[in-house]
């Protein structure tokens, strides 16, 4: 058992000074003034922040088959450090997770090596249909569908297929939406003037604006066709944030959407210093795309943020444009990065709590979780706002070794991180000696 005393509570739009008593893998009081037993380790939060922890519904943890770039167990300790509490992890493995069996293979993987809680999306493929309307709801956050190729190609681009899928899922599904003939005709140009030695800069103009809205948009029909729950990942572009609404509640909302922290965080300026390191798909792109996924996401027409963590070797990166893989490391810094977001007066601490949070939670229907509520399950992230600290190779903890923000220096710090009630992460030390528990959804 655990009480945090004097905590400054961040949730549900407001930041209360109060006490939570931990107990089990649940927050069994909130008030004042908690009295503690014998038995109760004491947590003193004054002067600290205590966030709901943060639901990541996009990460890319490289297991099985692709674990010398990371694996479940390194890349949740990367979360864990990063306030990170629960994650949904992506199908483009090695073999990738289209039959309900490697699915279930995924989930044991997850139990014995998952310090997070955790999710696996049953991936979908041209000729896989039966084994995708197999899945359940109850206990898988969703179906992904590549309708653009990215890291695995597991292209789906029959149109009979993606639409018996979308008329037919029992479940969320979760999209990357990028136009494929679009991005190859963009690629061929490029490749024709440079061969493999394109200047990163180009990324976002190979993979641009007309791909991503041409295939978002195209879901969206589908969507509305067939009546789907549909979420839309890393939305990349300022037109395709007018396609989505903040015109009624997320919670009755049948079409939603992701920002990912490097749409939020880069622009198209950063490519000639940081190159390949922020060489993601669909790319970063300008300044004002940037300006305008932000304005979406606070005006609530983008409704959640994610990571999209998607690990690759340092030799793997430092290949030129045409070999490089897409992707990088991000889950242990993007709470850090959006608390500097509200240093600078961008967002408040509320909504950061609700967009990382509270509306993951609602959007998957995540049950008992995303919110510090008595009854619901320990998923606890403490804070200090003004402790700063510099990312550098020593203490990055994913397995890759490397980040996109190393040098940067970040204003808060993690201090302890609580798992189902577990305090796995405290003062810079993570204790491995319990895993998460896998997600559950209270879906009708």
């Amino acid at each position: 058992m655990y009480l945090i005393k004097e905590a400054s509570i961040v949730n549900e739009g407001r930041i209360t000074v109060g006490d939570v008593l931990i107990k089990g893998d649940r927050i069994e009081k909130m008030g004042s003034g908690l009295s503690v037993e014998s038995r109760v380790t004491e947590v003193d939060g004054k002067g600290l922040h205590l966030f709901p922890g943060v639901i990541d519904d996009q990460v890319h943890f490289r297991e099985p088959g692709l674990t010398h770039k990371g694996n479940i167990f390194t890349e949740s300790r990367a979360a864990v450090a990063g306030g990170v509490t629960s994650f949904m992890e992506m199908p483009n493995v090695n073999p990738q997770t289209i039959t309900q069996e490697l699915l279930e293979a995924k989930y044991q993987i997850g139990a014995k090596n998952a310090l997070a809680n955790y999710s696996f999306y049953m991936g979908s493929t041209n000729e896989n249909l039966d084994e995708v309307l197999k899945t359940d709801p109850a206990t898988v956050c969703g179906i992904k569908i590549f309708m653009g190729s990215s890291t695995g190609n597991m292209l789906v681009d029959d149109p009979q297929t993606l639409e018996k899928i979308f008329c037919n899922a029992p479940i969320l599904i979760a999209t990357h939406c990028e136009d494929e003939a679009t991005i190859r005709a963009n690629t061929e140009k490029f490749v024709a003037q440079y061969g493999d030695e394109i200047p990163f800069k180009y990324h976002p103009i190979i993979r641009s604006e007309e791909a991503c809205y041409l295939s978002s948009s195209k879901a969206i029909e589908l969507a509305m066709k067939c009546n789907a729950r549909l979420h839309i990942l890393h939305i990349s572009t300022g037109k395709e944030t007018n396609l989505f609404t903040n015109e009624i509640p997320l919670k009755e909302k049948r079409i939603t959407s992701e920002a990912c922290i490097h749409h939020l965080w880069f622009s198209d300026q950063d490519y000639d210093e940081k190159g390949s390191f922020i060489k993601w798909n669909p790319a970063v792109k300008t300044a004002n795309d940037r300006d305008q996924i932000w304005k979406a996401l606070l005006d609530d027409r983008i409704d959640v943020i994610a990571t999209d963590h998607a690990p690759h070797t340092l030799e793997e990166k430092q290949n030129p444009y045409t070999k490089a893989p897409a992707g990088g490391p991000l889950i242990q810094h993007t709470l850090n990065a959006m608390i500097d977001f509200y240093h600078e007066g961008k967002i408040s601490l509320e909504r950061i709590a609700e967009k990382m949070s509270h509306a993951v939670a609602d959007c998957f229907e995540v049950k008992e979780r995303g919110y510090i509520r008595e009854g619901y399950k320990a998923d606890l992230v403490l804070v200090d706002l003004n402790k700063p600290w510099t990312v550098n190779r020593d203490n990055i903890r994913a397995k890759c070794g490397w980040s996109p923000f190393e040098g940067h220096t970040f204003k808060s710090t993690i201090e302890k991180t609580f798992v189902s009630g577990h305090l796995a992460y405290s003062d810079g030390k993570l204790d491995e000696s319990q895993m998460g528990q896998r997600l559950s959804f209270d879906r009708k």
